[in-house]
């Protein structure tokens, strides 16, 4: 539940950054935001499913944010990715524990 919480934190930095776009020390050039906006809706919402990675998770829940994918739809691409990365951790731990544990 944290790193989902955490997740949707950075979807709501990334709807409320979008108004400060247009100031000087904002993080992203109008270039890089444009192709950003490219990538994202060429591979669409659905690529919050590797938002549990490393590195790469994170600026994609932030770019839902900034191209205010609606809350209800990122929370469940979210929840899908990230339970499935703790369900696979779970079986893959059960499998490696399970002759200790008898």
């Amino acid at each position: 539940m944290g790193n989902t919480l955490g997740s949707m934190i950075n979807v709501a930095m990334g709807r409320y950054a979008r108004r400060f776009q247009d100031r000087r020390w904002f993080p992203a050039s109008p270039r890089s935001l444009a192709r950003a906006e490219g990538w994202y809706h060429r591979f669409g919402e659905m690529s919050l499913l590797v938002s549990w990675a490393p590195i790469i998770g994170d600026p994609l829940t932030v770019l839902a944010g900034v191209f205010r994918l609606p809350w209800w739809r990122a929370l469940a691409w979210i929840v899908v990715a990230k339970g499935a990365r703790y369900a696979l951790v779970l079986l893959l731990a059960n499998q490696w524990l399970a002759p200790y544990c008898q």
